[in-house]
């Protein structure tokens, strides 16, 4: 049975899961989106679409954002444990699997003695705005042409395209990739390195 994701309870506790950049300033900024030439690390946009977390290292990472993000005077640090137990809890549907008892006890302990810092986190350089009315196909549109704009097509722009397809849920293929680069899906192969392509799959396992 799949579960679906109980977003409301995370609400209601007031629990911070997404941040835009506090200091890299955005190289373009429109009502619609705002766009960083050199990429930010930034961005923490958890449960933005509807794909779950799959994996204990992906539930520990999201885990450790959520340290990051809510780590202030107005939730404890000893309130978080509860809320990484509900996020771990298949039948709330954030997960796809079941993990122990000891083993979610010793994720936790390792992220409230460990975290604080800033998670490793993936390159962006497109963010939209909430309530920007914009369907997938113009997101696709405006990013495809704001990374045409700042590189040729190579590993980096790849991937820029492949972490987009990823965020807005969509499953990452040759085709998709070529189009928002508008170049040939031969030139897309060329340019995959094994890199990418085991990064490729990793995100298209997640969706």
């Amino acid at each position: 049975m799949s579960h679906e994701r109980n977003i409301k309870q995370l609400n209601m506790w007031r629990i911070v899961y997404r941040r835009d950049p506090i200091n890299d300033v955005p190289t373009i900024e429109t009502d619609k989106y705002k766009y960083y030439r050199e990429g930010t690390y930034e961005c923490y946009h958890l449960f933005n679409t509807k794909a779950k977390i799959t994996t204990y290292k992906s539930l520990k990472w999201h885990m450790l954002v959520l340290y990051y993000l809510n780590n202030y005077d107005g939730l404890p640090v000893n309130n978080l444990p509860h809320v990484f137990k509900f996020i771990a809890d298949k039948e709330n549907g954030f997960v796809t699997f079941f993990i122990s008892h000891r083993k979610l006890t010793h994720m936790i302990n390792e992220v409230l003695t460990k975290g604080g810092e800033p998670p490793i986190n993936k390159l962006r350089k497109v963010i939209f705005k909430d309530y920007n009315m914009l369907d997938l196909s113009e997101k696709l549109s405006i990013v495809g042409k704001l990374i045409g704009r700042s590189s040729n097509v190579d590993e980096e722009s790849i991937y820029q395209c492949m972490i987009d397809l990823n965020q807005y849920g969509q499953k990452i293929t040759i085709a998709r990739i070529a189009g928002l680069l508008d170049c040939s899906a031969r030139t897309i192969q060329r340019n995959m390195t094994y890199q990418l392509r085991n990064e490729k799959k990793i995100l298209n396992e997640e969706v």
